[in-house]
Protein backbone atom coordinates (compact mmCIF):
# COMPACT_ATOMS: atom_id res chain seq x y z
CA UNK A 1 0.00 0.00 0.00
CA UNK A 2 1.47 3.52 -0.85
CA UNK A 3 1.99 6.20 1.66
CA UNK A 4 -0.54 9.24 1.31
CA UNK A 5 0.67 12.64 1.99
CA UNK A 6 -0.46 16.56 2.63
CA UNK A 7 0.24 19.26 0.25
CA UNK A 8 0.74 22.56 2.24
CA UNK A 9 -0.10 24.94 -0.58
CA UNK A 10 -3.73 25.14 0.56
CA UNK A 11 -2.13 26.33 4.16
CA UNK A 12 -0.36 29.16 3.17
CA UNK A 13 -3.14 31.44 5.11
CA UNK A 14 -3.08 29.49 8.46
CA UNK A 15 -0.37 29.39 10.83
CA UNK A 16 2.58 27.00 10.30
CA UNK A 17 1.66 24.50 13.14
CA UNK A 18 -1.88 24.04 11.63
CA UNK A 19 0.12 21.63 9.33
CA UNK A 20 1.74 19.28 11.21
CA UNK A 21 -1.11 19.60 13.79
CA UNK A 22 -3.85 18.47 11.07
CA UNK A 23 -1.60 15.71 9.23
CA UNK A 24 -1.18 13.83 12.79
CA UNK A 25 -4.67 14.41 12.94
CA UNK A 26 -5.84 13.13 9.99
CA UNK A 27 -3.60 10.67 9.98
CA UNK A 28 -1.52 11.46 6.84
CA UNK A 29 1.76 9.22 6.24
CA UNK A 30 4.14 12.74 5.93
CA UNK A 31 3.93 16.42 4.80
CA UNK A 32 5.46 17.43 0.65
CA UNK A 33 6.06 20.96 2.08
CA UNK A 34 5.33 23.78 -0.52
CA UNK A 35 8.09 26.12 -0.43
CA UNK A 36 6.77 29.55 -0.30
CA UNK A 37 6.51 32.66 2.20
CA UNK A 38 5.16 32.79 4.73
CA UNK A 39 6.17 29.19 5.39
CA UNK A 40 8.98 27.51 3.67
CA UNK A 41 10.60 29.63 0.89
CA UNK A 42 14.10 28.44 0.67
CA UNK A 43 16.22 31.53 0.71
CA UNK A 44 14.00 32.20 4.14
CA UNK A 45 14.71 28.61 5.34
CA UNK A 46 18.40 29.41 4.96
CA UNK A 47 18.82 32.48 6.85
CA UNK A 48 17.26 30.57 9.73
CA UNK A 49 13.40 29.72 9.58
CA UNK A 50 13.83 26.50 9.25
CA UNK A 51 14.25 25.63 12.49
CA UNK A 52 10.73 26.28 13.44
CA UNK A 53 9.70 23.86 10.80
CA UNK A 54 12.33 21.23 12.24
CA UNK A 55 10.80 22.22 15.49
CA UNK A 56 7.32 21.19 14.26
CA UNK A 57 8.17 18.03 12.65
CA UNK A 58 9.89 16.86 15.61
CA UNK A 59 6.92 17.53 18.02
CA UNK A 60 3.92 16.30 16.06
CA UNK A 61 6.40 12.95 14.26
CA UNK A 62 4.91 13.84 11.00
CA UNK A 63 8.07 13.78 8.47
CA UNK A 64 8.72 16.10 5.67
CA UNK A 65 8.73 13.74 2.78
CA UNK A 66 9.00 16.50 -0.33
CA UNK A 67 9.37 19.32 -0.76
CA UNK A 68 8.15 21.28 -3.60
CA UNK A 69 9.54 24.99 -3.97
CA UNK A 70 7.54 27.42 -5.74
CA UNK A 71 9.22 27.98 -9.22
CA UNK A 72 5.96 27.84 -11.61
CA UNK A 73 5.61 31.41 -12.01
CA UNK A 74 6.95 34.98 -10.59
CA UNK A 75 10.04 35.64 -10.21
CA UNK A 76 11.28 31.52 -11.03
CA UNK A 77 10.76 29.90 -14.08
CA UNK A 78 13.58 28.07 -15.67
CA UNK A 79 11.60 27.13 -19.06
CA UNK A 80 10.86 30.92 -19.99
CA UNK A 81 13.35 34.13 -20.41
CA UNK A 82 17.06 34.55 -20.89
CA UNK A 83 19.91 32.13 -20.22
CA UNK A 84 20.46 34.30 -17.00
CA UNK A 85 17.31 34.02 -15.72
CA UNK A 86 16.91 30.23 -16.32
CA UNK A 87 20.64 30.09 -14.90
CA UNK A 88 19.48 32.28 -11.77
CA UNK A 89 16.72 29.67 -11.18
CA UNK A 90 18.80 27.24 -11.34
CA UNK A 91 20.77 29.03 -8.68
CA UNK A 92 17.50 29.17 -6.59
CA UNK A 93 16.91 25.48 -7.19
CA UNK A 94 20.09 24.43 -6.05
CA UNK A 95 19.40 26.45 -2.53
CA UNK A 96 16.07 24.54 -2.05
CA UNK A 97 17.89 21.32 -2.35
CA UNK A 98 20.15 22.09 0.20
CA UNK A 99 17.15 22.98 2.17
CA UNK A 100 15.52 19.64 1.25
CA UNK A 101 18.49 18.13 2.78
CA UNK A 102 18.20 20.03 6.05
CA UNK A 103 14.75 19.12 6.17
CA UNK A 104 14.86 15.48 6.10
CA UNK A 105 13.18 15.20 3.04
CA UNK A 106 13.92 12.06 0.60
CA UNK A 107 12.91 13.95 -2.61
CA UNK A 108 12.45 17.61 -3.77
CA UNK A 109 9.73 18.18 -6.61
CA UNK A 110 10.14 20.37 -9.63
CA UNK A 111 8.39 20.85 -12.39
CA UNK A 112 8.31 22.75 -16.10
CA UNK A 113 6.15 25.73 -16.43
CA UNK A 114 5.19 27.59 -19.56
CA UNK A 115 7.89 27.99 -21.85
CA UNK A 116 5.62 31.25 -23.78
CA UNK A 117 3.82 31.07 -26.56
CA UNK A 118 6.52 31.75 -29.36
CA UNK A 119 9.10 29.08 -27.76
CA UNK A 120 9.68 25.98 -29.91
CA UNK A 121 9.69 22.31 -29.41
CA UNK A 122 13.63 21.87 -29.86
CA UNK A 123 14.47 25.12 -27.40
CA UNK A 124 11.66 23.65 -25.03
CA UNK A 125 13.60 20.20 -25.18
CA UNK A 126 17.03 21.55 -25.05
CA UNK A 127 16.14 24.25 -21.56
CA UNK A 128 14.02 21.14 -19.78
CA UNK A 129 17.33 18.49 -20.34
CA UNK A 130 20.13 20.96 -19.66
CA UNK A 131 18.16 22.45 -16.30
CA UNK A 132 17.26 18.62 -15.19
CA UNK A 133 20.86 17.55 -15.69
CA UNK A 134 22.49 20.13 -13.74
CA UNK A 135 20.01 20.28 -10.74
CA UNK A 136 20.45 16.13 -10.97
CA UNK A 137 24.30 16.75 -10.28
CA UNK A 138 23.81 18.90 -7.74
CA UNK A 139 20.96 16.65 -6.16
CA UNK A 140 23.25 13.70 -6.39
CA UNK A 141 25.78 15.54 -4.57
CA UNK A 142 23.74 16.52 -1.80
CA UNK A 143 22.03 13.04 -1.33
CA UNK A 144 18.19 14.27 -1.92
CA UNK A 145 16.58 12.99 -5.08
CA UNK A 146 15.33 15.29 -7.87
CA UNK A 147 11.40 14.53 -8.98
CA UNK A 148 9.95 15.88 -12.53
CA UNK A 149 6.10 16.27 -12.32
CA UNK A 150 6.53 14.72 -16.13
CA UNK A 151 2.36 14.95 -16.22
CA UNK A 152 1.00 18.09 -15.14
CA UNK A 153 2.95 19.82 -18.47
CA UNK A 154 0.91 18.03 -20.48
CA UNK A 155 -2.07 20.94 -18.95
CA UNK A 156 -1.59 23.63 -21.54
CA UNK A 157 -2.72 25.83 -18.33
CA UNK A 158 0.32 25.27 -16.75
CA UNK A 159 2.80 24.53 -19.37
CA UNK A 160 3.36 23.97 -23.70
CA UNK A 161 6.70 21.34 -22.39
CA UNK A 162 6.26 18.86 -24.89
CA UNK A 163 5.56 15.76 -22.68
CA UNK A 164 3.98 12.46 -23.18
CA UNK A 165 4.19 9.46 -21.02
CA UNK A 166 6.82 8.31 -24.02
CA UNK A 167 9.02 11.65 -24.13
CA UNK A 168 8.88 11.61 -20.07
CA UNK A 169 10.37 7.75 -20.17
CA UNK A 170 13.11 9.50 -22.77
CA UNK A 171 14.28 12.57 -20.24
CA UNK A 172 13.80 10.05 -17.83
CA UNK A 173 16.58 7.59 -19.14
CA UNK A 174 18.74 10.51 -20.51
CA UNK A 175 19.02 12.05 -17.26
CA UNK A 176 19.16 10.82 -13.51
CA UNK A 177 15.68 12.66 -12.40
CA UNK A 178 12.77 10.19 -11.21
CA UNK A 179 9.40 11.06 -12.65
CA UNK A 180 6.27 12.14 -10.78
CA UNK A 181 2.58 11.69 -12.37
CA UNK A 182 -0.35 13.68 -11.75
CA UNK A 183 -3.46 12.11 -12.10
CA UNK A 184 -5.30 14.31 -14.01
CA UNK A 185 -3.69 16.05 -17.28
CA UNK A 186 -3.64 12.75 -18.87
CA UNK A 187 -7.22 12.39 -18.33
CA UNK A 188 -7.82 15.46 -19.75
CA UNK A 189 -6.01 15.05 -22.28
CA UNK A 190 -7.59 11.65 -23.22
CA UNK A 191 -3.91 9.64 -22.69
CA UNK A 192 -3.91 5.89 -20.91
CA UNK A 193 -3.41 7.11 -17.33
CA UNK A 194 -1.77 3.49 -16.65
CA UNK A 195 0.58 4.39 -19.46
CA UNK A 196 2.98 6.13 -16.74
CA UNK A 197 3.59 2.88 -14.82
CA UNK A 198 3.73 0.70 -17.65
CA UNK A 199 6.45 2.79 -19.60
CA UNK A 200 8.17 4.63 -16.50
CA UNK A 201 8.61 1.50 -14.67
CA UNK A 202 10.54 2.02 -11.50
CA UNK A 203 11.45 5.79 -12.79
CA UNK A 204 7.85 6.57 -11.37
CA UNK A 205 8.99 7.77 -7.76
CA UNK A 206 5.83 9.37 -6.94
CA UNK A 207 2.38 10.38 -7.41
CA UNK A 208 0.10 13.32 -6.98
CA UNK A 209 -3.76 12.24 -6.59
CA UNK A 210 -6.04 14.76 -7.53
CA UNK A 211 -9.77 14.50 -9.96
CA UNK A 212 -11.01 16.69 -12.55
CA UNK A 213 -13.96 18.68 -13.46
CA UNK A 214 -12.93 16.95 -17.73
CA UNK A 215 -12.78 20.44 -18.77
CA UNK A 216 -9.82 22.74 -17.35
CA UNK A 217 -6.83 22.03 -14.78
CA UNK A 218 -9.09 22.86 -11.85
CA UNK A 219 -7.49 20.95 -9.00
CA UNK A 220 -10.94 18.84 -7.53
CA UNK A 221 -11.31 16.85 -4.05
CA UNK A 222 -10.69 13.20 -5.25
CA UNK A 223 -13.58 11.57 -5.54
CA UNK A 224 -15.79 14.40 -6.12
CA UNK A 225 -14.87 15.05 -9.92
CA UNK A 226 -15.45 13.15 -13.08
CA UNK A 227 -12.29 10.94 -13.05
CA UNK A 228 -12.82 7.50 -11.78
CA UNK A 229 -10.93 7.77 -9.40
CA UNK A 230 -12.07 4.85 -7.30
CA UNK A 231 -10.89 2.18 -9.77
CA UNK A 232 -7.72 4.44 -10.38
CA UNK A 233 -6.92 4.46 -6.90
CA UNK A 234 -7.68 0.35 -6.81
CA UNK A 235 -5.53 -0.11 -9.93
CA UNK A 236 -2.45 1.50 -8.15
CA UNK A 237 -3.05 -0.57 -5.47
CA UNK A 238 -2.74 -3.64 -6.91
CA UNK A 239 0.47 -2.97 -9.24
CA UNK A 240 1.32 -2.88 -5.98
CA UNK A 241 2.65 0.47 -5.51
CA UNK A 242 4.51 0.92 -2.46
CA UNK A 243 5.78 4.48 -2.07
CA UNK A 244 4.34 8.12 -1.67
CA UNK A 245 1.25 9.58 -2.94
CA UNK A 246 0.14 13.36 -2.44
CA UNK A 247 -3.17 14.35 -1.92
CA UNK A 248 -2.83 17.93 -4.14
CA UNK A 249 -5.18 20.20 -3.34
CA UNK A 250 -4.06 23.76 -4.02
CA UNK A 251 -5.15 26.94 -3.79
CA UNK A 252 -8.56 25.95 -4.68
CA UNK A 253 -9.64 24.89 -0.71
CA UNK A 254 -7.86 27.45 0.63
CA UNK A 255 -10.75 28.89 2.27
CA UNK A 256 -10.64 26.16 4.63
CA UNK A 257 -8.00 24.01 4.29
CA UNK A 258 -8.45 22.14 7.57
CA UNK A 259 -11.38 21.03 6.44
CA UNK A 260 -10.67 20.10 3.04
CA UNK A 261 -7.33 17.93 3.95
CA UNK A 262 -9.78 15.85 6.59
CA UNK A 263 -11.99 15.24 3.95
CA UNK A 264 -9.30 14.59 0.88
CA UNK A 265 -7.85 11.85 3.19
CA UNK A 266 -11.21 10.37 4.25
CA UNK A 267 -12.39 10.29 0.71
CA UNK A 268 -9.09 8.17 -0.91
CA UNK A 269 -9.27 5.60 2.81
CA UNK A 270 -12.87 4.93 1.66
CA UNK A 271 -12.39 4.50 -2.09
CA UNK A 272 -9.87 2.07 -0.99
CA UNK A 273 -11.40 -0.13 1.12
CA UNK A 274 -11.93 -3.25 0.24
Amino acid sequence: MFKIGMFTSGYQRNPLENIFEDAKRFGYDYIELWGGRPHAYAPDLAAGEIDELIRLRDKYGVPITGYCPEHNAYPYNFMIGSERQREDAVSYLKLCLDQAKALGSDYMLISPAHAGYEATYEEMRDRLYRTCEELSKHAENVGVRIVVDLSLPRSPTYSRAPMTSSSSLSMSTRTICSACWTSFPPFLLQEQIMSYFSKLGDKLYHLHIIDSNGSDASHVMPGEGVLPMKELLEEIRDLPYERTATIELVTGYINEPRLYAKRAINNVRAMLEE
